[in-house]
């Protein structure tokens, strides 16, 4: 596994802990990339809501094909957002908030 790889996955599982403190009871799903290539990493179900999330090492880490179109047709559906180290912070208040209406 690449050093990317480890730093992405670490991230990835810090921040499923994150979520199932943020919002106790909610279900969290790992998504098959290679079944369709570009589909956002995690899927969260929480009450009658539901996101997508994107994770990555860092802003700057590269994105494979149709990330950019998953995310943003799954955001007008739902939420859906890149998530990385420097916006954890940013994406969670709003992933609250879209949980909380």
């Amino acid at each position: 596994m690449s050093r990317r790889e480890t730093g992405r996955n670490g991230f990835k599982a810090k921040l499923v802990s994150r979520l199932k403190i943020m919002f106790p009871g909610c279900m969290i799903f790992s998504l098959d990339a290679n079944a369709t290539q570009g589909i956002p990493d995690l899927l969260v179900l929480y009450r009658d809501k539901w996101a997508a999330l994107e994770c990555k090492a860092y802003a700057s880490a590269p994105r494979r094909p149709n990330q950019e179109y998953y995310v943003d047709i799954l955001n007008d559906m739902s939420f859906s957002s890149f998530v990385y180290p420097e916006n954890e912070e940013e994406v969670l208040h709003e992933l609250q908030s879209a949980f909380e209406h």
